[in-house]
């Protein structure tokens, strides 16, 4: 519409619906076209203009481009709703395709395969196969990107007619766009296919580099992602490729740019002359410094991109820090991103330019942003030892200008420093302890409390000191509790004289008996008995040497670095997770077939002596794992960071880490297969969450099908949206070959809890004393967490719905659910805890209303529409937690669509 065309906007006269009807119908051209204007307006704004469908449709009959092109996008609206209605422009669509104008005949394609109704799909092969072959490139490049849309509504439609083979050819077409449209394509039918379908080849290599030159900048982003998979044969060759792309740099796009630098740096780890990785480390600076000198939105993604590159290659950016100075006008989330990736840069050779801007950034007014830089100043010292001391003469300025919240970060960041370098900066204890009683933070006091504890020889009056804070140990916050019992311990057994005896006996009454934390008490029980039977023993415990911490600022452990990088300038290098962890994107069919045939999951071997298993969740990247089954593999494994770091057993907080125990059986049902034998070196493990008596349980059943007696279990589970880790001991007896063994393993909720949306996956690691660690995935539903006493009554579930706002209602259309009969569903709900509150009739349609609630006492008010023996459901459910909601239809979908 143009710029005159505001008034169709205006509007909100009522008995509108039958004014336009007769408006569309009118004899006029000029009449019919801003009839569908108005029509156009009125479905911008939300309002249901439906109705008009079979009016709309007949003003496609004309030639003006205009209108055809409004009429097109009312279908594209309305075509899924009215399948039947949408039928009766077929034959103008064919029609179009067939026009002298290519505009149109694009445009007509186009919108064919916008129309995502089956029904049109089949009569719309014979129009797209001609127009992958049209003379003019323009409707060439729409038809190629048709078919990826048709792929995703028919797969096996696309491979049958051959439009694959089709878009193949497309990659040799003389017009570059065509080629990057073909690109990107073949890309996303890819991402969404189980097969091989796009492979490139030297010959394709070079049909993309010649492209690269001639396409728009969206052309080149196509085909530099494309290029980043590809992997050279050889050094040389991944030079003449990095070479061609080098020029990309310099592009003014800044899409472009991080494309090409992802390019470079998958190629990179081919080349080993150091003098051509230092070039083109030297050339990659620019562009990249060159991105901060943009939009404060395109700053924050070039710099979570950069915060990536620079763990990998820092070596680029190494003499470019002051770039990365916050200027007064950043936005906070900018200069956050800023203080990490000077962090990661900070060096010998410069690190007093960064002291004196963290120094300065301490004195900001943003108190996130204050805290963020002390911390950092922290960092850096324990980054490089020969820096330390310079840092702590900084905090150590910071802590006496006495700023409350300054102060507390400083004593936080010093106790690690501590624990880095022990034995070496005692001496500013006495500092510290001037600033005990500002001290209002968790975190602070149990810092101090820690340097109190761990060096209470060298303080004289570490009794009294610890005693000021006993007075109010019952009020504390767990952390601080956990801490003071500790450093008690640590106080009696360095000095044990009366004074510290009779805090020792009020910290252990008030840590067992006054207290209902069971992790509390059970520390202070396993200190009592400690220093009731052995004191040396207790010595040896509590006072044993401390592991020195290291340098965290390279976070990301190295698989998931690489998966990050493979993924720059997209969501996964902004969010620094892989995609499967957030894209919701994943076909629903594929993963409800790997439901059903369990043994169909695939796997592969890493390079390390773990095996890592994929549940079916898909990734835009390809793998180098080898298959271990039958099946292709339908993504590559996702990753499963800082899952294991604590299964070697050798050190580290082994709390979640069970044991075998006496046997416990499960009989039950089949469960999925987990980790099929041939990916678990004959090892099998079938496991499913089950609810039951109030309780989670994950009910496993392993079966061994080695030559040898498998014994030793142990399992645990990452970081989950619910922390959900295991409750009890590992049930498990030794396994003998050719035998299997079920089990039930009690779960408790909220013990690690990852951060990040909610999502339904449950990363599992199982390891016995025979074989290599083994990881899969498994699906964490809601209709295990859903409690007992979330029924409601009539009246509390009216007035919960009405105190919600509007904003927490998330409704969603199942096309594959039938209601058959009411009771029945009702019934069924309940079984899993969603109870059935009222219902009622509206037109043909019946209404349920239900309410279930999860743990932390979280209601959902369910609303369900369907009608009887009709496909089609809609769910709309209110809740103070919204963003459960695609949990919540999971699980719905799960229950309803068995």
């Amino acid at each position: 519409m143009s710029g005159h065309d505001s008034k169709y906007f205006s509007t909100t006269k009522k008995g509108e619906i039958p004014e336009l009807k007769e408006e569309l119908n009118s004899q006029y051209k000029d009449k019919r076209k801003d009839a569908v204007k108005k029509v156009i307006a009125a479905m911008t704004v939300g309002k249901d203009v439906s109705s008009l469908f079979t009016d709309v449709l007949n003003c496609m009959q004309t030639e003006n481009l205009e209108l055809k092109k409004l009429v097109y996008l009312y279908l594209i609206n309305y075509a899924k709703s009215q399948p039947d209605l949408a039928i009766l422009a077929v034959n103008t669509f064919v029609k179009d395709t067939q026009d002298p104008n290519p505009l149109i005949r694009a445009l007509a394609v186009r919108t064919m395969g916008c129309i995502r109704v089956d029904k049109i799909t089949e009569y719309l092969c014979d129009p797209l196969e001609r127009c992958l072959k049209d003379d003019d490139p323009y409707v060439r490049k729409t038809a190629a990107i048709c078919v990826a849309k048709l792929y995703d509504i028919n797969a096996e439609l696309v491979e049958d007619r051959g439009f694959l083979e089709g878009l193949k050819d497309l990659i040799s077409d003389n017009n570059p766009m065509v080629v990057a449209n073909a690109i990107a394509a073949l890309a996303e039918i890819q991402d969404n296919s189980s097969k091989p379908i796009f492979v490139i080849t030297s010959n394709i290599l070079t049909k993309l580099l010649t492209a690269l030159n001639e396409c728009t900048e969206w052309g080149q982003v196509f085909i530099l992602d494309a290029l980043s998979k590809y992997k050279a044969a050889d050094a040389r060759e991944a030079e003449n490729i990095v070479e061609r792309v080098t020029p990309r740099l310099q592009h003014a796009n800044s899409a472009v740019v991080l494309s090409a630098v992802k390019m470079i740096l998958q190629q990179m780890e081919l080349i080993t002359s150091p003098d051509v990785i230092r070039n083109l480390c030297k050339k990659m600076a620019p562009p990249l410094v060159t991105l901060l000198s943009a939009e404060s939105e395109i700053q924050y993604v070039a710099l979570r991109n950069i915060n990536l590159i620079v763990q990998r290659r820092p070596t680029i950016l190494a003499h470019e820090i002051k770039v990365f100075f916050c200027k007064y006008n950043d936005p906070i989330y900018v200069k956050m991103e800023k203080l990490e990736i000077m962090i990661k840069l900070a060096s010998d050779r410069n690190i007093d330019q960064v002291l004196l801007e963290f120094k300065e950034y301490a004195t900001e007014v943003d108190v996130d942003f204050v805290r963020k830089a002390v911390r950092a100043i922290g960092r850096c010292a324990i980054k490089l030892e020969r820096a330390a001391e310079r840092c702590i003469s900084v905090l150590l300025e910071l802590i006496k200008i006495k700023v409350n919240y300054v102060v507390q970060e400083a004593i936080i960041v010093i106790k690690d420093i501590f624990r880095r370098y022990p034995n070496t900066y005692e001496s500013i204890i006495a500092t510290l302890c001037e600033s005990l009683d500002t001290l209002d933070e968790p975190e602070a006091k149990a810092s101090m409390i820690w340097i109190i504890g761990e060096y209470a020889e060298r303080i004289d009056n570490a009794d009294e000191l610890l005693e000021s804070f006993l007075e109010s140990f019952p009020e504390e916050p767990a952390q601080v509790q956990l801490q003071l019992l500790t450093a008690t311990v640590k106080l009696f057994l360095k000095k044990p004289t009366e004074g510290p005896q009779q805090m020792i006996q009020v910290v252990l009454n008030n840590a067992t008996v006054e207290t209902d934390n069971p992790d509390l008490r059970d520390r202070a029980y396993i200190y009592w008995r400690l220093l009731s039977t052995d004191p040396e023993a207790a010595k040896d415990v509590v006072l044993a040497e401390k592991p020195v911490i290291s340098d965290d600022s390279n976070q990301y452990d190295s698989s998931l670095l690489d998966e990050l990088l493979a993924n720059i300038a997209t969501l996964s290098s902004v969010y620094h997770k892989p995609p499967e962890t957030f894209i919701t994107r994943v076909r629903t069919v594929q993963r409800t077939e790997e439901e059903e045939f369990p043994d169909g999951i695939e796997s592969g071997y890493a390079e390390t002596s773990s095996t890592l298993v994929s549940d079916g969740v898909s990734s835009s990247q390809p793998t180098s794992t080898t298959n271990a089954t039958t099946k292709p593999p339908s993504a590559s494994p996702a990753p499963v960071p800082d899952l294991l770091d604590l299964m070697g057993l050798d050190g580290g907080d082994n709390n979640a880490i069970v044991s075998v125990d006496q046997p416990a059986t499960d009989a039950g049902p089949p469960l999925p297969v987990l980790l099929p034998a041939a990916s678990g070196q004959g090892l099998e493990i079938s496991a499913q969450l089950i609810r039951r008596d109030g309780q989670i349980f994950y009910s496993l059943m392993f079966e061994n099908n080695t030559n040898i007696p498998l014994d030793g279990f142990m399992i645990q589970f990452n970081k989950n949206t619910f922390g959900l880790a295991a409750g009890g001991p590992l049930q498990v007896p030794q396994i003998q070959p050719g035998t299997s063994s079920r089990t039930l393993l009690p779960m408790v909720l909220f013990q690690n809890i990852a951060p990040g949306p909610p999502n339904s996956l449950l990363q599992v690691a199982v390891k016995n004393n025979q074989q290599p660690v083994w990881y899969f995935n498994d699906r964490l539903s809601l209709l295990v967490l859903f409690t007992e006493d979330g029924r409601m009554e009539r009246s509390t579930f009216l007035e919960t719905w009405k105190s919600l706002p509007d904003s927490n209602e998330v409704s969603k259309d199942i096309a594959g659910i039938v209601i058959n009969n009411v009771e029945t569903t009702i019934e069924r709900l309940g079984s899993s805890n969603m109870f059935f509150i009222a219902k009622r009739k509206n037109g043909n349609q019946e209404v349920l209303y239900l309410s279930s609630k999860i743990p932390k006492q979280i209601p959902f008010l369910i609303e369900l529409t369907a009608v009887i023996g009709i496909p089609g459901l809609k769910c709309a459910i209110k809740s103070p937690s919204p963003e459960m909601a695609p949990l919540f239809f999971e699980a719905l979908e799960t229950l309803l669509g068995a």
